[in-house]
């Protein structure tokens, strides 16, 4: 028989303390003059290191909850612990320093820069963060290794593949050694078989990094190869890892 679909809660406390701790989280945005409620009291917590997929149906607030991970956005209601600091109560310079040294992004589209080379492109936190440019290119590089960029370095972005832009995008996100890597339908626009090496280069990384992971899509294959599985459905969240 299946088992009832029960709200999200979180692993249970204790050990080591949880990346994020999120309480009674409520969030709405308006559109047309309507108020569309998308988040409704979550409360859960995601743990250091660990893989997160949330899946959901379109417009059912799955990026509105990955921004408000990010520090892109503000709740309306609830409180976001990273790491024992209430975010909300962060300046806007602090959340900035926060997302460019503990908070990775990647999204569907790869926003890479267009007039600049592939290095350059993933050098950018780096720089951004006031690391010397021969330091920055030298990480870069590295990374470029890692995702299996290094003959394209020096090729502008434009002439990338799909697949490598992604790549690209994923080694950017992952330069300055964050905490969390966030990651919107990040094999939206790739073919299957380019898909799954993204995912296989996201596990990799993960365990590489030892950074956590929390992944928003709609590709359950991605989100069956993650260590746990939640539906945002409604304005709440459900397990599905049973």
């Amino acid at each position: 028989m299946e088992m009832p679909q029960q709200p999200c809660q979180g692993p249970q406390e204790g050990g080591q303390a949880p990346l994020y701790k999120i309480i009674s989280l409520t969030h709405s945005y308006e559109t047309a003059g309507e108020r569309i409620q998308v988040l409704q009291d979550i409360t859960m917590q995601i743990e250091q290191q660990e893989t997160l997929a949330i899946v959901g149906a379109s417009g059912s607030g799955k990026s509105s909850l990955l921004h408000l991970l990010g520090t892109l956005a503000n709740a309306n209601q609830g409180t976001i612990y990273f790491e024992g600091i209430d975010i909300a109560a962060l300046s806007a310079g602090e959340k900035a320093l926060l997302r460019n040294r503990d908070i990775g992004f990647v999204f569907q589209y790869h926003y890479m820069l267009p007039e600049f080379t592939t290095l350059e492109n993933v050098a950018m936190p780096a720089l951004v963060g006031g690391v010397p440019r021969r330091q920055a290119y030298e990480k870069a590089g590295a990374l470029l290794e890692q995702v299996g960029l290094t003959h394209r370095a020096n090729y502008n972005v434009t002439l990338l593949s799909g697949g490598e832009r992604q790549r690209a995008a994923i080694a950017r996100a992952v330069l300055n050694g964050p905490k969390v890597l966030l990651a919107d339908e990040p094999t939206g626009n790739l073919d299957a078989t380019t898909g799954q090496k993204i995912i296989d280069l996201l596990l990799e990384l993960n365990q590489r990094h030892k950074m956590a992971m929390v992944v928003v899509t709609h590709n359950m294959e991605l989100a069956a190869q993650m260590g746990r599985c939640l539906e945002l459905k409604s304005g709440d969240l459900y397990d599905q890892t049973r």
